[in-house]
């Protein structure tokens, strides 16, 4: 015998109603976070800012850094195809973008820098800015058409249409732009700013179409009380959340990508120089 049992008190009603909402767990999502101590990060942005004219935000930071990391770290840049890990031959870093209400209906969509391990911060920081731009005024004829056309699909089979569209784009690894779809839209690692909607801290849902195994919510800047030799003095903190898939990711590499990025926003200027 395996296991020692024994019977346990028949369920409750409650119990019963959730043993037969539920199956058995088949998510392989895990979760981790890290506080940052924000200071030299925020003066590196306005440092930034003031030297070269050109918008640069936290957002920039932590997506230049998961893209930094991916290149030290290349076994977490990875994805599962024929139910095994394939490793990246490239880092792309997606940004999730909301489309305001005044040019259509409010909706959340992507923008996504490949080669970004191979930018510089600011070639980064200005071809990101010009694809957000282009998403937001739904300028992106791609990412537009496709949304018609998502739109066009019944509810009932989209659940099946999204297994064949990843089937095709990541497992039979066919690239699609012929047909009008963009090619690699989801990249390595998305990244989206819960701190904008006012959050501390959120774990993002994996979408398992989209074959990310790795993605990071940073969240608001907040003041808190920080511990600087005997003082407590006034801090600038803020939570790095991630959601990684625990089949492709182990908890120790999740922590190694973490710590590099976490590492880069304390001290921007070792990471990509002075401003």
């Amino acid at each position: 015998m395996n296991l020692s049992l024994h019977p346990a008190s028949p369920p409750g009603p409650l119990r019963r109603l959730t043993l037969g909402a539920h199956g058995p767990p088949r998510d392989p999502s895990a979760y981790a976070s890290l506080e940052v101590r924000m200071e030299r990060a925020l003066a590196y942005v306005e440092a930034f800012r003031s030297r070269s004219g050109q918008r640069l935000t936290v957002t920039h930071l932590v997506a230049k850094a998961a893209a930094d990391a991916l290149r030290r770290y290349p076994e977490a840049n990875v994805l599962l195809r024929w139910n095994r890990p394939w490793l990246r031959k490239h880092v792309s870093i997606c940004v999730l973008v909301v489309q305001p209400e005044h040019l259509g209906r409010v909706d959340l969509t992507t923008a996504t820098v490949h080669e970004a391990d191979a930018l510089s911060l600011q070639d980064f920081a200005a071809e990101l800015e010009e694809r957000v731009r282009r998403v937001r005024e739904r300028r992106d004829a791609v990412i537009e058409r496709g949304k018609r056309r998502s739109s066009l699909v019944p509810g009932l089979v989209m659940n099946a249409v999204l297994r064949l569209l990843s089937f095709v784009w990541f497992t039979l690894n066919v690239d699609l732009q012929w047909v009008g779809m963009p090619k690699d839209p989801f990249g390595s690692v998305a990244v989206s700013n819960v701190g904008s909607l006012g959050l501390e801290r959120a774990w993002l849902a994996m979408v398992p179409y989209t074959r990310v195994a790795f993605y990071l919510a940073p969240g608001a800047v907040r003041e808190v009380p920080v511990l600087e030799g005997e003082a407590l003095v006034p801090g600038k903190m803020m939570s790095l959340s991630c959601t990684f898939d625990a089949r492709l990711i182990d908890p120790e590499l999740a922590a190694r990508v973490l710590h590099h990025i976490g590492a880069a926003l304390e001290d921007p200027e070792a990471a990509w120089g002075g401003v």
